[in-house]
């Protein structure tokens, strides 16, 4: 089987949930012997650095990619709020990437091409003028349902009816793109369900995120229980997470031993220079699996985003509790108090933090758990089973 795969971003270097999610999916499709060519969006938050690649790889999938300019033109964001045109997503075509996909689909023919997010839809037209291939989505999460989500908490009001603007031509274009593709795959069951809601048409599958345990090994760690939080500091959800903790949760920590480690590329100035003992901030860290590793407790504050937090399935693969909400952990077979702890308020955050720094050996049990977890329902070699199945059946 011959399959193509559009990506938004490169797959490497992997610093973000959504390269992570790209890489292991190249990563899966070619330890499954699948035929693999990649073209990639380059852009100026996630360049193409050829120097991350093993020679294996480049020479296995043959990735080229071209720099697209998608940063916000407050010109052209403008003009799209009375057209129909979806800026988000538009801001992702580029004639000289469009010119690379067609030359690639005139030189070759593929079985399928694999859309990394719904970014790469725009370039839907081109595929069917030159290709026969069945062409399948591979949702991230529903971007109408992130903006939704951050407008329903925004409280500066001009700002809130933007976002609500911007969801509402979102929607209508996730709405439209579905029965466009020959089928879906989903991140999380719960975006599974979203789609159904939206009336979706065509063949729907959940593809969760997989993990290769064999890069994931349990580190015996017996030091005081600490706490951390890693995600990408140019993701607005993590943002704002970030300041709800520190805002509306930390003046509740009564306890003195309390510490909270910050990592996460692009950490904002306030963030880096804030004066709190009981905050570290490490910026950018060399390894995720390692800061991981060298803490105890991984809070996840989240207020909004859709899809599956893949940070949280990679700390649940190392053993670590999880504190997060309702919406962090949405899209993962979680088992509340045996595998992850879930906090909606400010309240319900300090007292688990609490409990844990009272009972050490709860955190023990339910990141014991959380392993057995991913161990059983996120393997990466059964998920690209599937996955290929459905190819298959399209």
């Amino acid at each position: 089987m011959k399959v193509l795969q559009l990506c938004n971003k490169p797959p490497f270097p992997a610093i973000d949930g959504g390269c992570l999610a790209i890489k292991n999916i190249s990563q899966g499709l070619l330890s499954a012997n699948i035929d693999l060519k990649i073209i990639s969006i380059s852009t100026a938050k996630h360049p193409f650095l050829i120097e991350s690649y093993t020679k294996e790889f480049v020479a296995a999938t043959k990735i080229e990619s071209v720099f697209v300019d998608t940063r916000i033109n407050i010109v052209d964001a403008f003009s799209a709020l009375v057209t129909a045109d979806s800026y988000n997503v538009s801001r992702f075509f580029s004639p000289d990437f469009d010119s690379l996909l067609q030359r690639t689909l005139e030189e070759s023919e593929y079985d399928v091409i694999h859309l990394e997010s719904l970014f790469m839809t725009p370039y839907l037209y081109t595929i069917r003028r030159y290709s026969k291939a069945k062409v399948v989505l591979r949702s991230h999460n529903l971007e109408h349902v992130i903006w939704e989500r951050l407008a329903n908490v925004e409280k500066k009001s001009a700002k809130k009816v933007y976002l609500k603007h911007l969801s509402k031509k979102l929607k209508k274009y996730e709405k439209y793109i579905l029965n466009e593709v020959d089928g879906i795959a989903a991140i999380s069951f719960d975006d599974s369900s979203r789609y159904e809601k939206l009336k979706c048409k065509v063949p729907l599958v959940t593809i969760p995120f997989g993990i290769d345990l064999s890069r994931y090994q349990l580190i015996e760690n017996q030091k005081e229980i600490d706490f951390f939080h890693i995600g990408a500091m140019n993701w607005s959800p993590n943002v704002e997470g970030v300041n709800w903790f520190l805002d509306d949760i930390l003046p509740l920590i009564k306890r003195k031993s309390f510490r909270l480690h910050l990592a996460g590329i692009d950490m904002p100035k306030y963030l880096i220079h804030l004066k709190d003992e009981r905050v570290v901030n490490h910026g950018e860290v060399p390894s995720a699996n390692d800061f991981i590793n060298k803490h105890q407790v991984m809070l996840v504050p989240l207020l909004s985003g859709s899809g599956m937090r893949i940070k949280i399935i990679e700390a649940m693969a190392l053993g670590k509790t999880v504190i997060t909400t309702s919406i962090g952990a949405e899209g993962i077979e979680v088992t509340e108090n045996e595998n992850i702890l879930i906090a909606d308020t400010p309240a319900a955050f300090k007292e688990k933090i609490e409990d844990l720094i009272d009972h050490p050996e709860k955190a023990l049990k339910i990141g014991t758990n959380a392993r057995k977890l991913v161990v059983a329902k996120y393997d990466t070699e059964l998920i690209m089973k599937k996955l290929i199945q459905f190819y298959q059946t399209l």
